[in-house]
């Protein structure tokens, strides 16, 4: 017997630069996976942190051993066949690869925004504090944001409103059959 498509988990992986619009996204796909009956669950990088990784800072090694963590989740709701949103910055290739490896139903969404409109929203402070030296290992400022090379979705928030841009990745999901058709 076939299984409905409700019944299949996946991940979305959502990086980009810290303000680029990763966790709005995720908390509109959240709902509208939702009441399309999907069960959900947001694994949101900085509330994963400070759960279970406060003890590791912004280092190269800290940053991916905290992304593992946050893959190590996945999988497990992934088992259970509940979407994952991972809205998380994830900055290295290597890791996101390793994500996609592991995790198997596994959709990289690039959630781009040019450096100078993340420094312009600035949510949590961090770009100017980063800009003043008080911080030292931003991502895109001091270290490194490597741009995905062959994403599934790719989704420009500079000019795109949260509703456009989850509906690129909900019409992804579709075509790939994890989703049914748009109510």
């Amino acid at each position: 017997m076939p299984r409905d498509v409700n019944d299949t988990g996946f991940v979305l992986w959502l990086t980009g630069l810290s303000g680029s619009g990763k966790t709005t996204i995720a908390l509109v796909l959240e709902e509208q996976l939702k009441a399309a009956g999907k069960r959900v669950q947001v694994l949101d990088g900085d509330e994963i942190r400070k759960g279970l990784s406060p003890e590791i800072g912004f280092s190269k090694e800290d940053r991916e051993r905290h992304n593992r963590r946050v893959i190590f989740l996945a999988g497990m709701l992934l088992r259970h066949d509940v979407v994952s949103i991972i809205p998380l910055i994830s900055p290295y290739r290597e890791v996101r690869d390793e994500a996609r490896q592991r995790l198997g139903n596994f959709v990289e969404v690039f959630v781009d925004a040019t450096l100078d409109t993340c420094i312009k929203r600035d949510p949590k402070g961090l770009y100017k504090k980063a800009l003043a030296g008080q911080i030292t290992d931003m991502t895109g400022i001091q270290d490194p944001y490597e741009t995905p090379l062959d994403p599934e979705v790719v989704v420009h928030t500079d000019d795109e409103t949260p509703a456009a841009t989850a509906g690129k990745v909900l019409d992804y999901l579709r075509r790939r059959g994890w989703l049914g058709p748009a109510a």
